[in-house]
């Protein structure tokens, strides 16, 4: 019996050789795994499988020496899941996370990958995270592009330019290269300047890249729109507030972090699609009617709604069952849609799983051994 272990390593160098930043094949496997997710073919953690992982975070006045203090974004984070389908495969991505990062010249979290063999729980690969992350969460929303998103679309808006906006709007500029305009609107001038000058390089066929005073600047006019601020800390009080009317007609809403919406529009009038409602069901056991107050994605709200029997939750789509055709398409020119993104570690999981494939293929990576044979069997 052959006991030989190894495992692939792939630096962030190694991962960008080997695809990941490949934002419209990685649309194509997100794609590919919300289905498998409406279908059941998937396993996360708690008890339900649908928990996003698990957290650890650190008191406000730490009683310890070496402990550290409560913080913007100061956490650790395990997110473990299976992923059946072609994939097949099992993962974890862990990482840790502090604002105060950008002060050293790092990213806010740190992101490590690891992918197991699901039979034998043996390791396949070791993973920089940081890109595998990025590309996957800018991915997601744009299925709903794929989907919903009306062709003929001319303006993107871009509410809190990050990371997150990066790659979303990257995912939204290939499939939609008929916009020509771009507004951002940042908490910050000169930092929502560099992100609009960074786009415009990026993506010369934009005519028009523009950094706006409000989020009803933003709005107003604009096909696809994408909010992704940083949580705020006093909660919905201080997510980006949206107006019905400053919505144009047929426009599609991507909302992977924070934003807020009138009540009677959300019961009333808009469209609401999901990544997946386990999720969303899972946060709500998990916070209970603090969800979307501490996690800011708008989903949790939709389920605050249905709870307090103001809301149908037949009224809420799956993105997986939207693809499937179990769930219609965009209904009208006219629709406005709201797609809420939580993000989940299957997505870690499937973009891994081809990014791992790949480098097996064009021998990008250090294979390193673990044993010849187990000490201890």
């Amino acid at each position: 019996m052959d006991t030989d272990l190894d495992f692939l390593f792939l630096s962030e160098p190694e991962m960008i050789e080997a695809g990941v930043t490949d934002i419209v094949r990685c649309i194509d496997v997100m794609e590919e795994t919300l289905v498998l997710l409406s279908q059941g073919d998937y396993m996360m953690a708690g008890e339900n499988h649908d928990s996003h992982g698990a957290m650890v975070t650190f008191p406000e006045i730490p009683v310890h020496a070496g402990m550290p203090a409560d913080g913007p974004d100061r956490r650790f984070m395990a997110m473990p899941a299976y992923l059946g389908g072609r994939f097949g495969t099992t993962g974890v991505k862990w990482y840790g996370s502090n604002a105060e990062n950008k002060k050293k010249g790092l990213p806010r979290s740190i992101h490590l990958f690891t992918l197991n063999d699901t039979d034998t729980g043996a390791p396949l690969a070791v993973m920089s995270g940081n890109l595998l992350s990025a590309y996957r969460t800018g991915a997601v929303p744009n299925v709903g592009v794929k989907h919903l998103a009306r062709e003929d679309v001319t303006t993107l808006a871009i509410i809190g330019p990050g990371v997150m906006a990066r790659t979303t709007a990257e995912g939204v500029l290939a499939l939609r290269p008929g916009i020509t305009t771009v507004k951002v609107k940042g908490r910050g001038a000169a930092s929502a300047q560099r992100f609009a000058e960074e786009l415009a390089a990026k993506h010369p066929q934009l005519s028009s890249v523009v950094v706006v005073d409000t989020v009803e600047d933003a709005v107003r006019d604009a096909g696809v729109v994408i909010s992704a601020p940083t949580t705020a800390a006093e909660g919905s009080s201080g997510f980006p507030l949206i107006k019905e009317e400053w919505i144009a007609p047929g426009a599609l809403l991507l909302l992977p972090a924070a934003a807020a919406f009138e009540d009677d529009f959300l019961v009333g009038r808009a469209r609401k699609v999901v990544d997946y409602l386990g999720l969303y069901d899972t946060w709500a056991e998990e916070y209970g009617t603090e969800a979307y107050e501490q996690i800011g994605i708008v989903g949790s709200h939709f389920i605050d709604l249905v709870n307090e029997g103001r809301m149908e939750r037949s009224s809420i789509h799956q993105i997986g069952d939207i693809v499937s055709g179990k769930a219609p398409g965009r209904t009208s020119d006219d629709e406005i849609i709201l797609y809420s993104v939580g993000g989940m570690p299957v997505e870690d999981v499937a973009w891994g799983t081809e990014l791992y494939a790949a480098a097996k293929e064009k021998g990008i990576g250090t294979s390193l051994n673990i044993w010849a044979a187990p000490a201890l069997a």
